[in-house]
């Protein structure tokens, strides 16, 4: 396993290749938090108009904390997954309240907050206040096991990871990480002859691909279309614009042939914080 590293000369290929990101050109924790969150299972493409606007609306954790979680709900729409947006309104109240508007820049800290793994909370660590700590997701995972020429573990993907980190260049390190395998070594069709490291790759596209199945690699996504996901997403649309009647759930999540599932959904994201309701109506939190 290749555990010294591809060295700067990584980062002398990748910093000019970069891609421009607005929360790039960002150190503020809360601002890298939200881009964070945002990314969990969303195209960054997706993302970039809503961060701005989310930003607009909320610069700070203590404006997030002081608004309606409704308003942070209307404000997700098209993000899908509301859960992250119920979990950063409360940890903007958690940094609010409970810290003194002090924002955690521990990593044991930082997994204190609602909704925080290891990933989000190194990418905080290392974009935000430029800690020395190598980052894991879905991409850079996968570089390591093709590069490693085996699946690997959760405990041995993030030590390969620290492995190669050279000390004080955490935030450029694992920018230019992640854009490899967001731009390179992609699921796919990697782009080998491009690599800048592809004569240290145990792979190189040949033969089975390491990276499937191992540790923090992404598998497909199950189908959406007409999937809860959906109808859930179709439910919060439609309180994003004022109440909705019991009678018309069905309506609003477009199944009309299946009221109970439309209710059986709209009593689950009551549940979850999402919604509220009473025996006639049901709006945003």
């Amino acid at each position: 396993m290749p555990e010294a590293g591809p060295g700067l000369d990584l980062l002398t290929w990748g910093l000019p290749r970069l891609r421009d990101l607005p929360w790039r050109r960002s150190r503020d924790p809360w601002e890298i938090l939200v881009s964070e969150v945002m990314l969990q299972q969303t195209q960054t493409g997706r993302v970039i108009p809503k961060w701005i606007a989310f930003l607009e609306a909320f610069p700070t954790p203590e404006a997030c904390a002081a608004a309606p979680l409704g308003d942070v709900l209307r404000l997700w729409q098209g993000l899908g997954y509301p859960r992250r947006a119920r979990n950063l309104h409360t940890a903007a109240s958690v940094i609010t309240d409970e810290l003194g508007g002090v924002f955690p820049s521990t990593l044991p800290d930082l997994l204190r907050l609602p909704g925080v793994g290891p990933y989000t909370a190194r990418a905080v660590l290392a974009f935000a206040f430029e800690t020395d700590v190598a980052i894991v997701d879905t991409n850079v995972a996968r570089v390591l096991a093709r590069c490693a020429g085996t699946r690997l573990t959760p405990k041995t993907v993030q030590a390969l990871a620290d492995s190669w980190l050279p000390p004080g260049e955490s935030w450029a390190w694992n920018q230019v990480m992640l854009d490899l395998g967001a731009t390179a070594c992609r699921p796919a069709v990697p782009a080998c002859a491009e690599c800048p490291i592809a004569a240290t790759c145990a792979w190189r596209g040949v033969g089975p691909d390491p990276a499937v199945g191992s540790a923090g690699v992404s598998t497909s996504q199950t189908r959406f279309e007409g999937s809860d996901r959906q109808v859930r997403g179709r439910l919060l649309a439609a309180l994003g614009s004022g109440p909705v009647r019991v009678t018309d759930l069905a309506r609003a999540a477009g199944l009309p042939a299946d009221p109970e599932r439309a209710q059986r959904l709209m009593i689950a994201l009551v549940g979850e914080g999402l919604a509220v309701g009473s025996a006639d109506v049901y709006l945003l939190p």
